[in-house]
């Protein structure tokens, strides 16, 4: 296997394995509300926390691997969400889980960014978007991985066996210590930066140094929130809002639920392919503005047929796009600050995103369906309006998104 092909599958395994540690909470939050005794809303703070978590995570990691190396920080973010996810099995009251899945959160924040750097930094310009997209499956890899484990385990060993199986992470990360080697571009950099004896600025300063790469950063940010936004909005409530107004079953639902998971999954893999023949700018621009129709279209369909397939081709464009972000945010930094760039404004984007649920809810509960479509749609089409302000600039550090 050359590089290329183990940074692939090791950001790839990297993505799945951090998808299941998140989604073990879901599959276990009625078990953990029960044996506590808590309320729902105090249920719901453990996401919550988890996401803050991610968020400095991704910050922290970022620039300790952009100044030590994508994968050695690569393997200790891997083993600090696995402790954090195992230490969650061994929770007595909930103020202990809050504080195990922020290490969780810390962990896994931290991972997502530097495995895209690691690929951005070693395909070639032209297959980045293919390559970003095997990655990002990765997630729904892990999705349904925990899927399955809570199935076997839950029912007949508990909650807390579940989040022991958090210790196998720690073999991957092993595994890719001996067998991965640091980025030659990256390695190339810290050479470069000894021969001219430079004092770098912030990382972190970097992303708002001139006012064009503070505007990218912000806009990129704001693309990357309206993601994330719109696939909590869908996949959290969209399964609740079918059931009240097309009368569908729990496992129709269900069915809805894997219907549209198989239209994201081909969807990442067409978008990484379309982006690499056609660029960035197209391939976003044309995914973008189909997500706003396909989702304000959706809150028409009627029938079986309709609702399932129709959520496929929600699904397909909607999240289709997650595919392209890591290799969309690489591109516009240098190899300097790209872990830091990329963990930071991505999981900006989740924890601010990561409240789109709370106010989906609240339009459900004020209006319906059809209005919460529609708040969805005009997300998509802020998302668009921002995608366009993207720019050249006149110089280093970003690069264009025209070449992409």
């Amino acid at each position: 296997m050359d590089y290329r092909k183990k940074t692939v599958v090791a950001s790839v395994a990297g993505l799945t394995l951090e998808g299941m540690d998140i989604m073990f909470i879901s599959f276990a939050m009625t078990m953990i509300i029960s044996e506590f005794n808590i309320d729902l809303a105090t249920g719901g703070l453990i996401s919550s926390i988890t996401n803050i978590g991610m968020l400095l995570g991704g910050i922290i990691f970022g620039v300790l691997a952009d100044k030590y190396g994508r994968v050695k920080v690569f393997t200790y973010t891997v083993l600090l969400f696995a402790m954090g996810t195992a230490l969650t099995g061994l929770a007595t009251n909930i103020e202990q889980v809050y504080i195990y899945r922020f290490i969780a959160g810390l962990g896994a924040g931290g991972e997502y960014g530097i495995g895209m750097a690691l690929v951005a930094e070693a395909w070639p310009k032209n297959k980045q978007g293919r390559a970003s997209s095997y990655v990002s499956v990765g997630a729904q890899y892990g999705v349904i991985l925990a899927a399955l484990l809570s199935a076997i385990i839950l029912p007949t060993l508990g909650w807390r066996a579940l989040f022991f199986v958090g210790v196998v992470p720690v073999i991957f990360a092993v595994i890719v210590r001996k067998n991965l080697d640091e980025s030659p571009e990256w390695l190339a950099a810290q050479k470069n930066k000894k021969m001219n004896n430079k004092n770098e600025k912030s990382k972190l300063v970097q992303l708002f140094e001139t006012p064009r790469t503070t505007m990218t950063t912000i806009s990129l940010i704001i693309m990357a929130t309206v993601q994330i936004a719109g696939y909590n909005g869908l996949m959290i409530w969209l399964p609740s809002m079918l059931q009240q107004s097309q009368g569908l079953s729990i496992s129709s639902s269900a069915l809805w639920t894997i219907s549209t998971a198989v239209g994201m999954i081909i969807g990442m893999l067409t978008f990484g392919r379309f982006m690499d023949r056609f660029g960035a700018k197209r391939a976003f621009g044309i995914f973008l503005l189909a997500s706003a129709c396909a989702v304000f279209l959706y809150s028409y369909a009627t029938g079986s047929v309709g609702v399932l397939l129709g959520g496929a081709i929600v699904g397909f464009f909607s999240n289709g796009m997650f595919a392209g972000y890591g290799a969309l945010i690489s591109s516009f930094y240098p190899v300097q600050i790209r872990s830091t760039a990329t963990n930071t404004i991505f999981n900006f984007g989740r924890a601010i995103g990561g409240f789109s649920p709370i106010l989906v809810g609240y339009i459900l509960q004020s209006y319906d369906m059809t209005v919460a479509m529609v708040y969805l749609a005009v997300l998509y089409c802020i998302s668009f309006i921002v995608m366009l302000t993207l720019r050249k600039s006149t110089g280093e550090p970003m690069q264009s998104i025209e070449k992409y």
